[in-house]
């Protein structure tokens, strides 16, 4: 498909990742089907989609025009089946390798046999997918940043097993929805941004730990001091303290490395529920519209 254009797109899976990267898609003049097996979660997804688009055509970053249009481009749909005319599926289920192969099984039985199976993961490398399906050189990870709708970068990677034909119909798909891609040649978990992200999270995390500083204070020196434009802890609240907590299991469930296994202060978290901004506390607590309303660091 390298010197074909991708028509139809399919995204598996209604959280914040998915739901975003199947409306920029979508923006962008595609049409695409967002599968998901819980219709709350559709529901959901809508909803939250539709309140940030009409913010952003309040601050005119999109025309109304643009957004109706988007929208009637975007499917929603709890049958796995719906995707069967798609050229490219991006899957962002939960992190968890048994199922997502399983996912991977059923898709190989009903996509066209030339369609790309891309997983957004930034932990599972694709090579452990691979065998769940027949087209093991269509298979790559397409890694995207959260909040899709934001975030410019997006990460290619290519497995032992990916073509590359695979990779740069990847790539120039990446380009036509507005996004930068970079190749990763060979896969490592975690690609670049999040590797060299882990080390600073495990750093504050240490810090705060053992009573250097407190959570907001570390948030404030690395957007003071850094220049970035939010802090690990408001940035893990953002991204989810389940995610963090799952990433580290998958890590240490590779490497055995003890260093590898989840925070002590992020399991606490998650075993009280506090997820971040999806249940209105993490490190910091948020009103329902995501807003905080604890803490003096910078507020996206």
């Amino acid at each position: 498909m390298a010197n074909q254009q991708i028509k139809n797109v399919g995204v598996v899976g209604a959280g914040a990742m998915g739901a975003q990267i199947a409306v920029v898609a979508a923006l962008h003049g595609y049409p695409v089907v967002l599968q998901d097996i819980s219709s709350e979660s559709l529901e959901k997804a809508e909803g939250i989609l539709r309140t940030q688009l009409e913010k952003r055509v309040t601050k005119g970053k999109f025309t109304r025009e643009q957004v109706d249009e988007a929208f009637a481009h975007l499917v929603f749909t709890t049958k796995l089946e719906d995707l069967s005319d798609a050229d490219i599926v991006i899957e962002a289920i939960i992190e968890n390798l048994d199922a997502k192969t399983a996912l991977y099984a059923k898709l190989d039985d009903i996509l066209p046999s030339h369609a790309i199976l891309a997983t957004n993961s930034s932990t599972i490398v694709s090579s452990k997918l691979a065998d769940a399906v027949t087209r093991k050189d269509k298979v790559c990870n397409i890694h995207f940043f959260n909040p899709v709708l934001v975030m410019d970068l997006v990460e290619v990677v290519k497995g032992p097993h990916t073509s590359d034909e695979t990779a740069d119909t990847s790539m120039e798909f990446i380009k036509t929805i507005g996004k930068t891609p970079v190749l990763l040649k060979k896969e490592i978990s975690g690609f670049v941004a999040n590797r060299i992200l882990a080390r600073l999270m495990d750093e504050a995390i240490y810090l705060y730990e053992n009573g250097y500083a407190t959570y907001e204070e570390i948030d404030i020196v690395v957007t003071k001091a850094l220049g970035h434009p939010i802090g690990p802890f408001a940035l893990m609240d953002l991204t989810g303290l389940d995610v963090n907590y799952a990433v580290r299991k998958q890590r240490y469930s590779e490497s055995g490395d003890e260093r590898d296994k989840p925070t002590k202060s992020v399991e606490e978290k998650v075993q009280k529920g506090e997820l971040g901004r999806k249940t209105g506390k993490g490190w910091y607590e948020y009103d329902e519209n995501g807003k905080r309303i604890q803490g003096e660091t910078i507020q996206q």
